[in-house]
């Protein structure tokens, strides 16, 4: 594979891991960054921050500056912002170029959350065509002059009568956005069923002058090579497909570069990865906190390993590291990775109606800023 151009960015893997609220922290991302390393010889990809809100990083919400943490040598920094106001989107994106907080700024038009959609934000602002592209506008002129570019993620759009990503991506493109990345699913289908990638042809076909990468359905390495192949997308966004798999980018890494795919962990050195992990999220969040944070990864980690109920279910209320180290010490180290385990994982939900503000789909022309739609809590 080609090297991965996004603006100034250039990647020696075309893969993304897409922003994920109470997950992609840098405890995460640099857990992702060490197995890509130690299993592929590089960190080549892109590491996205979990979605802050514009508004709450221009009020520097303590909560929101904790959640921008980055580490000493992480490069690319990735910072993905949720945003519906143009003069809001110039001030977040100023203050993340003037007080260099960032590499790289990604704008979330795919939220299909019922919170955000039902105040017009994520996956419904993309409808406004006018307001959606002078939010994008706004983050390119902020970062004019520097070398951090701005990029959009989306969805197919609304629902199967409401399809807005073939204008999202020609307005994004003409506003001076250096890439667009789609999920092939629309806001109603939320995770539900397949990815659709004759979507993300299709925007491939219409946006062409930067660069369109594709998300939706990859949980294995060649998943990301048979979306390239079908679609013709530039890269690939990888998001539930990693959960309790943070090695899974360094094999996503060696099958574009035509490497050799590194085999599997067994349970003992998944163990390790654990334990790892453990200690990654108690240096960011305290021991009580990271812990907590702690126990939905053990649950995907440990996803088709044999373990007894009490086991399974000790770990499920770990409280310290101590006790985690414990827990895992009883585990057979010699286990082989599962077949099981691979496929999807994470939430899948149901499909269902959309909540939009009244009146939403009236007029796509609107310019009218959602109201309350930017105070959001930072991840939601």
């Amino acid at each position: 594979m080609s090297p991965l151009r996004i603006g100034s960015l250039e990647l020696g893997s075309p893969v993304v891991l897409a922003p994920m609220a109470g997950i992609t922290n840098v405890a995460f991302r640099t857990l992702c960054r060490e197995l890509e390393l130690e299993r592929a010889g590089s960190t080549s990809g892109l590491y996205v921050c979990e979605m802050v809100t514009a508004r709450a990083l221009v009020e520097r919400h303590p909560v929101t500056m904790h959640m921008t943490t980055f580490g000493p040598t992480e490069t690319p920094r990735s910072l993905q912002l949720y945003t519906v106001d143009p003069e809001i989107t110039y001030a977040a994106a100023k203050m993340i170029v003037d007080e260099n907080l960032a590499d790289h700024i990604d704008m979330n038009f795919g939220c299909p959350v019922p919170k955000v959609t039902r105040k017009g934000g994520g996956s419904a602002l993309p409808y406004k065509r006018r307001l959606f592209g002078q939010i994008v506008a706004a983050a390119v002129k902020a970062t004019e002059g520097t070398d951090i570019p701005v990029t959009v993620k989306m969805r197919i759009g609304i629902d199967a009568e409401h399809h807005t990503h073939l204008d999202a991506g020609r307005i994004a493109a003409a506003e001076g956005a250096a890439a667009v990345a789609l999920h092939g699913r629309t806001a109603s289908q939320r995770y539900s069923g397949t990815a659709d990638w004759s979507e993300i042809a299709r925007l491939k076909e219409h946006v062409t002058d930067i660069p369109v990468l594709g998300n939706g359905d990859i949980f294995a390495a060649e998943d990301a090579a048979k979306m390239m192949a079908e679609t013709g997308c530039d890269g690939v966004v990888v998001g539930r497909g990693c959960l309790g798999r943070p090695w899974l980018f360094a094999e996503l890494s060696a099958a574009l570069n035509g490497n050799e795919i590194p085999v599997p962990p067994t349970l003992g050195e998944v163990t390790a990865i654990m334990l790892r992990h453990g200690r990654l999220l108690a240096d960011h969040h305290g021991e009580d906190r990271g812990m907590r944070e702690m126990r939905k990864h053990i649950a995907w980690y440990m996803r088709g390993f044999p373990a007894g109920s009490e086991l399974r279910n000790g770990m499920a209320r770990v409280s310290s590291l101590a006790e985690l180290e414990g827990f895992l010490s009883q585990l057979d180290p010699t286990v082989p990775f599962p077949k099981d385990a691979e496929g999807p994982r994470g939430r899948q939900g149901s499909p269902g109606t959309v909540a939009l503000p009244d009146g939403w789909l009236d007029d796509p022309e609107d310019t009218l800023v959602p109201a309350g739609a930017d105070i959001m809590h930072s991840g939601g």
